[in-house]
């Protein structure tokens, strides 16, 4: 049997996570993809199949205070921006979706700052 990948094992965690998290027009799903160089967040309502706000370190709004931060601070920033923008929306609650990873670092980082902006998960 051949040796799993880490992104075949992540996505299966994902998959696992998935099981019990559903995103409803209410509370919709906060979900969170981290690649090695970059961060995006989204906030989709399952029930539609829809995608109602993104944010990344890749946005043209937040490229420029990008520059010269460390990975994590730039999660933060995301995470700050997915929240304002999630409420300009009139969303303020949300399932949180780390998306097989661990609630660690980047990922934490990102969580924190959507609460301490404002959305409830």
């Amino acid at each position: 049997m051949a040796k799993k990948s880490r992104e075949d094992m992540r996505k299966r965690r994902h998959e696992r996570v998935r099981h019990g998290v559903a995103g409803t027009p209410e509370r919709p799903r906060l979900n969170v993809y981290r690649s090695l160089a970059e961060i995006y967040a989204q906030v989709i309502d399952d029930a539609q199949g829809k995608t109602l706000v993104t944010a990344s370190t890749i946005d043209a709004e937040l490229r420029p205070k990008m520059d010269g931060l460390k990975k994590s601070q730039q999660a933060s920033l995301v995470g700050q921006a997915i929240a304002e923008r999630a409420k300009a929306k009139g969303i303020s609650k949300v399932v949180f979706d780390r998306g097989g990873y661990r609630y660690h670092g980047r990922v934490r980082d990102l969580a924190e700052a959507a609460r301490k902006a404002g959305l409830d998960f």
